[in-house]
């Protein structure tokens, strides 16, 4: 049995698509897997570490305006469908995760008559998603989405990576004893709650501007544990302060944390929700304005506010931080409204392909 995942790019893409496949393996621990991905993506380093074949094509991006370079844009689409036509041969089903990836598999497995599926993790909707269901592939959504053709997709929720699920799993037994440990492992001893900043995997140079011009102040009520990004210099430590380029086990920083500033990606609203108490987001400001919809359900229950990047400044903090701490002090427990995602869609992937 072969299964191809379509999934490049950014974590949010890569991070669910993995997750399906070890869901997958388990119940099939003889199939075969094949990852699409380019040749500078992320997946180079997240699915090859996860040890799963990974097969790559050209990519493909959609122009959004009239120039020389926009010319080469059918051709480069055309190259990347003879290759995926080729990848998708003899596969039991595909499933795509959007991305610049997934629109010439998602064709590839059309016109081969090949069942896939088209996973939305983002309240909007991107392009390539859009074309894989103009195609007729079965489709499913991390949360609801309130418009267009996703308005009736099969809600199965956003998997949840292996370090978050098993962190879930353990919470759920004693929050409050969850969130103690994860504080004691990572040293924070002085009794002030913790504030995790974090912009991504790459980082945030406007939310590590605000932060680091707030910083004396936010001093005086916090331990800071900050996400700078592998790719921006990292700021001198000092007592309660801790700059990191890079955290890599997220899943006792969101238990440990009282509060977090980031980014609102569909991945991090997902952590978020399972492990985080209370979030500030601060969405990036491109696209299609999906990341400005994916906390919607957060703020909903009371446990994010949304503040735009021009808005987000050290006297916005200075005069919003102390209400956000308080309203973090409502909520002890997460939630594991993802915790069956990948679960889910493996049963949509079986039932769309009719595998018993």
């Amino acid at each position: 049995m072969k299964l191809v995942l379509a999934g490049a790019g950014t974590a949010g893409h890569i991070e669910p698509a993995l997750a399906v496949a070890d869901a997958w393996r388990k119940e099939f621990p003889k199939s075969e897997f094949e990852f699409v991905g380019t040749a500078a993506g992320l997946e180079n380093t997240l699915v090859k570490n996860a040890g799963y074949k990974l097969s790559v094509i050209p990519k493909v991006t959609l122009p959004r305006s009239i120039k020389p370079a926009a010319l080469l844009a059918p051709i480069r689409f055309g190259q990347a469908l003879s290759k995926s036509f080729q990848i998708v041969k003899g596969a039991n089903c595909v499933i795509g995760f959007g991305g610049y990836v997934s629109a010439p598999i998602y064709l590839a497995a059309a016109l081969r008559r090949i069942p896939f599926v088209i996973h939305e993790a983002n309240a909007i909707p991107g392009w390539a998603n859009k074309f894989g269901a103009v195609l007729g592939g079965a489709m499913a959504v991390g949360k609801p989405v309130k418009n267009g053709k996703f308005k009736s997709a099969e809600v199965v929720g956003l998997p949840l990576k292996p370090a978050i699920s098993e962190a879930l799993d353990e919470a759920m037994k004693n929050w409050p004893a969850a969130r103690s440990a994860a504080k004691s492992k990572l040293d924070i001893t002085s009794g002030k709650p913790l504030l995790l900043v974090m912009g991504g995997s790459q980082g945030s140079a406007a939310i590590n501007s605000v932060v680091a011009s707030s910083m004396p102040k936010l001093l005086n009520t916090f331990e800071v544990i900050h996400s700078v990004g592998g790719k921006n210099q990292l700021p001198q430590a000092t007592n309660g302060y801790r700059p990191v380029s890079y955290i890599e086990d997220m899943a006792t920083a969101y238990l440990a944390a009282d509060l977090i500033i980031g980014r609102s990606g569909a991945i991090t609203c997902a952590e978020v929700n399972a492990l985080g108490k209370y979030a500030i987001f601060i969405p990036l400001a491109i696209g299609n304005g999906e990341q400005a919809r994916n906390a919607d359900f957060l703020v909903a229950q009371g446990r994010a506010a949304l503040v735009t990047q021009n808005e987000f400044s050290s006297s916005w903090l200075d005069q919003n931080i102390a209400a956000a701490l308080q309203k973090s002090q409502d909520f002890m427990a997460g939630n594991e409204s993802d915790r069956a995602a990948a679960a889910n869609i493996v049963k949509l992937l079986r039932r769309h392909a009719r595998i018993g």
